[in-house]
């Protein structure tokens, strides 16, 4: 191995400000699944992350000459905590670079540990770049949030402490990867010691960096990550973390954002924290594994990375979190429109509970229900209850999957728009920052009428935005083109039922 990494983590400096988080039992989930599982309780340190590991070990290396001069570091959360709260605590000066779109709970938590928060750029890049033009210019050391092997020792005693807790048999260890710290240097340690043991990575489905580089044999740059579980949201893992993680990590899982809510919500059913997105996946990880082999009797650990979540991402994680565990499915129903069709509707689905009764008239024969019904006995309720809707003569469609219904649909269902001619339906990504609405209104001009907007916001650094323009068959070209001038991740969802059925 290229460095000593058992050495390294034997010796790492984090307990300076860092504490020995315990390992949990987690009953309810254990449960339900038939094995025993534990959580590795990182929201525990001081900054609420397991970022203050590796962040205080890089800072505790420094020589005099280093220190005096400061470091810098670019991050939108949990690392930049690390870095300040650190570099407070040995007197140094700490910089910290983050996007104009940052929460300000994440800016306000830098100045309170001690740092100086620098706002720069919409995004992670921009502010690496501008935090790597700082270290050239004032002579600072750059703290890489991930890329460092004395950032990734410093994760490694996460695996030191875990072992050190449940030194008997233990099947398999879930660890989150963004940029591959934690999981590299948990890696490096259990597989010296307890090679027998799995170490698997978890990753958000839709920022698969490490997946899709093990995957190649080579790393890769994503040319778009999503950001719900943001704290993984990372578009290109590190030289020295995919070299570890490379030849000591067993596999590495993808999970969805139900997954992950439903993950939250099970951490806190056993524990009464609320995990940030990135803090679950290595739960949501865990789960899906369990169901995926079958298991029965094993023994689990799984580490809560962190709880560093803003509280207006709660009513989210809430919604998503019934869905994610199958006890809410959504579908689309037609029924007729006539006096008493919602009782005929209702016996339809039984003694079942309704989350949701979304009634739009569609002309005068037939009326849009979109509903939402509680489940009890999961997927398979689910199948119960479109069969007997089927059976009952309703055309329906299962909408439980589709990301308009649960993203904007169940939001804002009560028009449809007539006859609009020419009108496309895109969702987006817009930045959450004062101007973000009026930069897309720039770009696009006097060019397009806009026919359809709803917007939502979830306590994160991007709004969900669905707009309806109206676009000619000749303008498509021009309109792609001002997709790529504007920036913003989007999907055309024209096609998309929920649009055909209620918006349209």
């Amino acid at each position: 191995m290229k460095f000593p990494y058992l050495e390294k983590i034997l010796t790492a400096r984090v307990y300076d400000v860092a504490r020995e988080t315990p390992l949990d039992p987690m009953p309810n989930l254990s449960e339900r699944l038939g094995s025993t599982l534990w959580l590795k309780r990182e929201d525990l340190q001081p900054v609420f992350s397991f970022k203050l590991r590796g962040a205080y070990n890089k800072i505790a290396q420094l020589t005099p000459e280093q220190r005096a001069k400061g470091v810098v570091a670019a991050s939108a959360g949990n690392h930049a905590q690390g870095v300040a709260l650190g570099a407070s605590h040995l007197g140094i000066k700490a910089v910290i670079v983050m996007p104009v779109t940052t929460p300000s709970i994440k800016i306000d938590a830098v100045r309170r540990f001690g740092g100086k928060a620098v706002l720069h750029g919409d995004s992670f890049d921009e502010a690496a770049a501008h935090a790597r033009e700082l270290e050239q210019k004032h002579g600072y050391t750059f703290i890489h949030p991930f890329d460092d092997p004395d950032v990734i020792a410093g994760q490694g005693t996460v695996a030191m402490e875990l072992l050190r807790q449940h030194p008997g048999h233990l099947d398999a260890v879930f660890v989150c990867i963004g940029g591959g710290g934690l999981a590299a240097g948990m890696a490096a340690y259990i597989k010296r010691l307890r090679p027998e043991i799995k170490v698997i990575g978890v990753e958000p489905d839709d920022a698969p960096s490490m997946y899709k580089a093990l995957q190649q044999n080579r790393r890769v740059t994503l040319k778009q990550v999503g950001i719900f579980a943001d704290g993984a949201a990372v578009r290109q893992v590190g030289k020295e973390t995919f070299r570890l993680c490379r030849d000591l990590i067993d596999e590495v899982l993808l999970v969805d954002t139900d997954s992950i809510c439903a993950a939250i919500k099970d951490i806190f059913d056993d524990t009464r924290v609320v995990a940030e997105p990135a803090g679950a996946l290595a739960v949501a990880g865990m789960k899906q594994y369990i169901q995926r082999e079958g298991l029965q009797g094993a023994n689990l650990a799984a580490v809560l990375s962190g709880a560093n979540i803003n509280f207006d991402r709660l009513r989210h994680v809430a919604e998503r979190a019934e869905i994610g565990e199958h006890r809410e499915a959504l579908f689309a129903v037609t029924i007729p429109e006539r006096p008493g069709s919602f009782r005929q509707f209702c016996q339809a689905i039984g003694k079942r509970g309704v989350t949701e009764f979304n009634y739009r008239y569609a002309d005068d024969e037939k009326a849009q229900v979109f509903a939402g019904i509680k489940l009890e006995g999961g997927d398979a309720e689910r199948q119960e209850i479109l069969a007997a809707l089927e059976e009952a003569g309703y055309d329906v469609l299962d909408m439980t999957e589709n990301e308009v219904a649960k993203l904007h649909l169940r939001h804002m269902v009560g028009g449809h728009g007539g006859e609009v001619r020419n009108e496309r339906i895109y969702r987006f990504e817009f930045p959450e920052r004062p101007g973000a609405l009026l930069n897309f209104l720039t770009h696009m001009g006097q060019t397009w009428n806009i026919s359809l907007f709803h917007y939502r916001n979830h306590g994160a650094a991007y709004g969900r935005v669905l707009v309806g323009m109206q676009i000619p068959a000749e303008d498509r070209a021009r309109f792609r083109e001002f997709l790529k001038e504007v920036g913003y991740p989007w999907h055309e969802e024209t096609g998309n039922p929920a649009y055909s059925l209620f918006l349209r």
